[in-house]
């Protein structure tokens, strides 16, 4: 489950409606917002609520505010009336100080709930649990982190997340964006400090298989990000790459079924012809990411397109057609036998 970050210290304009309903086709299913509200701009904060919760409910969104007891009481609510915020078209709240565990046990009768990850007890859940904590509406969430080297440890992360995940419940992170940042430091709102830095589609691959919900904690992506997620609802991973020249575009490939310990190996280059010319050129070393072709002194493996899994040699047999960019060679890793994928050949 992936979602995004909306902040209400913008107004909710048509032009935010657009951006929801495009991220909606791309897969994403949950919103995030803040309500830790300055006083000066309480009733906006009020007015903005309303209005994002109206969106979210039009498109099919999740929507989790995260709420601190002053942000609340402006709001016009107390802990006993938060679950009428679902009248407003907020599903969940993300709490973390000043509730009682009864009044978390309480509000996970009537809305989902998200617990701090990283700061979770087992003697806190053990007494939510005995006040009635309905587990299926309880998720833990992790913060992110804008001042750079203050993210999680990733050791310590995993390993909390299994034991959060052992008591049943679903565990959410952060990841980068890498469109509109937000302040005031601009420099990314990862969970990890491994990812501050790292392309967001890299970083939400990097956890999709250990947790359950996925949030972009900055508020935009690029159309380039965009555009990989949208491939991956088909399970096609897009490689951006610079060209040696101009390259063609070509559909998905598909890496070979019995894996190179080397390299990617298209299936379909050698299956259909390539316009690519095949005459050998000068050798070039090929680091890690480094995108081939077999020329005609390569005989029956002429046309066949690789990506190097690791740095190799020149070889005289070998056309370097360009570069997977740095930001996207951790995918490479990532593409076992049978993966599918596509280079997007960027302009010089």
């Amino acid at each position: 489950m992936k979602g995004l970050s909306i902040y209400l210290n913008e107004p909710i304009t048509d032009e935010t409606n657009e951006w929801l309903q495009r991220m909606r086709t791309v897969g994403f299913t949950s919103l995030f917002t803040s309500l830790h509200i300055p006083e000066d701009d309480s009733s906006l904060y009020v007015e903005r609520l309303q209005a994002l919760g109206r969106v979210a409910k039009t498109l099919g969104y999740e929507l989790v505010a995260d709420i601190a007891p002053a942000s609340l009481a402006t709001l016009g609510k107390t802990w006993e009336t938060a679950a009428t915020l679902t009248d407003w078209g907020v599903t969940g709240l993300r709490l973390d100080y000043g509730i009682s565990p009864q009044q978390i046990a309480t509000l996970s009768n009537q809305m989902m709930v998200a617990l701090n990850a990283s700061t979770l007890t087992a003697d806190e859940l053990t007494e939510m649990k005995a006040h009635g904590l309905q587990l299926e509406r309880t998720e833990a969430w992790h913060n992110f982190y804008p001042r750079p080297e203050t993210g999680l440890d990733r050791t310590w992360f995993d390993e909390k997340n299994a034991w959060l995940q052992a008591q049943g419940l679903r565990v959410q992170a952060f990841i980068p964006g890498d469109g509109t940042l937000r302040g005031p430091l601009f420099e990314t709102l990862p969970t990890l400090e491994d990812h501050r830095g790292v392309a967001p589609f890299a970083s939400y691959l990097d956890l999709i298989a250990t947790v359950d919900r996925i949030l972009v904690g900055d508020p935009r992506l690029t159309e380039a990000t965009i555009r990989q997620f949208e491939a991956e609802q088909d399970g096609v991973i897009v490689l951006r790459a610079f060209a040696n020249g101009r390259q063609e575009q070509r559909d998905t490939e598909t890496n070979r079924f019995d894996p190179a310990r080397d390299v990617i190996r298209s299936v379909e280059s050698r299956m259909s012809p390539s316009t690519i010319d095949l005459t050998p050129q000068d050798p070039s070393a090929r680091p890690l990411g480094t995108i081939t072709i077999d020329n005609e002194r390569y005989g029956r493996y002429a046309g066949e397109m690789q990506i190097t899994k690791c740095d190799l040699s020149a070889d005289e047999r070998i056309n370097v057609l360009g570069r997977v960019i740095a930001e996207d060679r951790p995918l490479i890793a990532l593409l076992g036998p049978g993966s599918k994928f596509r280079i997007e050949w960027l302009a010089p």
